[in-house]
């Protein structure tokens, strides 16, 4: 728009020019028409006035100063001299000056108008015109990511990219991920940026991308620049419940321990060296973590071949049979909540992407459980019993209650998931009258208000319970230094 502005007002100018030219040079044609006829009529009033009086009114002779006859014949009066016929000519010459002047003015003007259809363009309009101005490249704007925005979850390891509607520069500022994730950025083709992740990312987190606005993001080739910054939120996937499996049981949380498939031996080994990670396998302490150096992002996560054993040789029927590889049951749960409450992390059993940094930091930093595997199992055969198993052995059984048939203590396998050292139990008894305990010892809670304790009973070995398992004072002390969180409680 602004160089056809410019264009009409050049137009303008050279119209108005060649008006005032016009002008002038029909002014010029005037004044010298004006004076080339008053010297014809100046002329005309001359010879008129030299034909009256030389010839008296008669026949007009032409007058030649070379005759003779003006000279003899006295009849003839002298007169003077007849003005040459000089008007004529510069008559002529003022209209053919004039004609000339309005020809050259009308020919330079032809020349300097714009001729239609092709207007001329002075420099400074066609230096603004827009066949021959750059206009400013277009801002800079996100197209897609992959995966793409609002994905339900992201690979382990996957490739983030973001694709712009531009070529960008070879220096262009990187986008971020947070958390801050090992990795590198690099130019795909011309307008597409790839992360790469070294290793994996933490399982069940979310990645937040950030590409900034402006300066401090990316820039064009052109150097345009993002108008805002775009964010886009991927949840990470989770990791298969037989690897959970393997690095629980690697690091001592589980009954069971993971043996990976036997690795050739380079030949030095073989005459008669041995790894220190192949001793700990020997010395009955099998890590497939090993002794290289690894980081928590560089752990792998999926499921690796090797095979299960159970790590003690005496192993309750009752626990055995909640170990199934890949199946979440309350085994694992324990494992986890175990886990969860020797890291700090809130003990319920969830597993969250919290989890899986400390796991796998766990697991990078070699933090194998030295506690030892403790499992609780209660009969309701009668006498009733509690025994308390530990690595492979009964290491402690006491005489304890259950619950009543109105208020049973559930069958099935349990985690302990509260403990008190004393606390206040109340509720309701069968008859509907409200009881209030306080100062209850050594509480273990399992399923719902099913708890390990101690109370004061006459005698022991049968049902008196309101669902809870009753001990002796002395005996619950003893057993309360064996079910930590996670501990799995059998009643059967």
């Amino acid at each position: 728009m602004r160089g056809h502005v410019r264009r009409g007002f050049a137009t303008r100018v050279k119209r108005r020019d060649f008006t005032a030219l016009l002008v002038l040079v029909i002014v010029f044609v005037i004044i010298g028409g004006t004076i080339a006829y008053r010297r014809i009529l100046a002329r005309r009033r001359v010879s008129t006035t030299w034909t009256e009086a030389g010839s008296g009114g008669k026949e007009e002779r032409p007058l030649d100063d070379s005759s003779t006859s003006s000279r003899t014949d006295p009849s003839i009066a002298p007169v003077s001299p007849r003005p040459k016929a000089r008007p004529r000519r510069h008559a002529r010459t003022a209209v053919a000056a004039g004609l000339l002047v309005v020809l050259v003015a009308g020919g330079v003007s032809i020349v300097d108008l714009p001729v239609r259809g092709t207007p001329h363009l002075g420099a400074a309009a066609a230096a603004a015109s827009p066949t021959t101005s750059t206009l400013p490249p277009a801002p800079l704007q996100v197209v897609s990511t992959s995966p793409s925005f609002g994905a339900t979850a992201i690979g382990l390891s996957s490739d983030i990219t973001v694709q712009f509607s531009a070529p960008l520069a070879d220096d262009a500022p990187d986008p971020t991920l947070s958390p801050n994730v090992p990795g590198t950025w690099s130019l795909v083709g011309s307008s597409t940026l790839m992360f790469q992740p070294t290793g994996y990312f933490t399982p069940l987190s979310k990645l937040v991308l950030t590409v900034p606005a402006g300066t401090r993001g990316p820039e064009g080739r052109f150097g345009q620049l993002l108008g805002s910054s775009y964010s886009a939120t991927f949840a990470v996937a989770g990791v298969p419940e037989l690897r959970l499996e393997q690095l629980l049981a690697e690091l001592d949380y589980l009954p069971v321990q993971f043996d990976p498939p036997p690795t050739p031996l380079p030949p030095h080994e073989a005459l008669g060296h041995i790894s220190s990670a192949m001793a700990a396998k020997a010395s009955g302490n099998p890590l497939a973590i090993d002794d290289e150096s690894t980081t928590p992002n560089t752990v792998v996560l999926a499921a690796q071949p090797g095979s299960f054993s159970w790590r003690y040789s005496n192993m309750p029927a009752s626990l055995a049979s909640l170990w199934q590889p890949g199946v979440d049951t309350a085994l694992i749960q324990g494992a986890i909540m175990a886990f969860q409450s020797d890291h700090g992390l809130d003990d319920n059993g969830k597993i969250t992407s919290a989890f899986w940094a400390d796991l796998l930091n766990a697991v990078a930093a070699r933090q194998v459980n030295t506690a030892p595997y403790d499992y609780l199992e209660v009969s309701t055969a009668l006498p009733e019993t509690l025994s308390v198993w530990r690595g492979g052995t009964v290491i402690y059984r006491s005489l304890t209650n259950t619950g009543i048939g109105v208020a049973p203590t559930a069958l099935g396998t349990y985690p302990v998931y509260a403990r008190y050292v004393s606390t206040t139990m109340s509720g309701y008894n069968p008859d509907g009258s409200y009881y209030d305990d306080p100062g209850i010892p050594d509480v273990a809670y399992f399923n719902g208000g099913d708890a390990v304790h101690g109370f004061p009973r006459a005698s022991y070995g049968f049902p008196q319970s309101l669902g809870c398992v009753e001990l002796p004072y002395s005996a619950a002390a003893v057993v309360f230094n064996y079910d930590p969180i996670g501990t799995l409680v059998t009643v059967s």
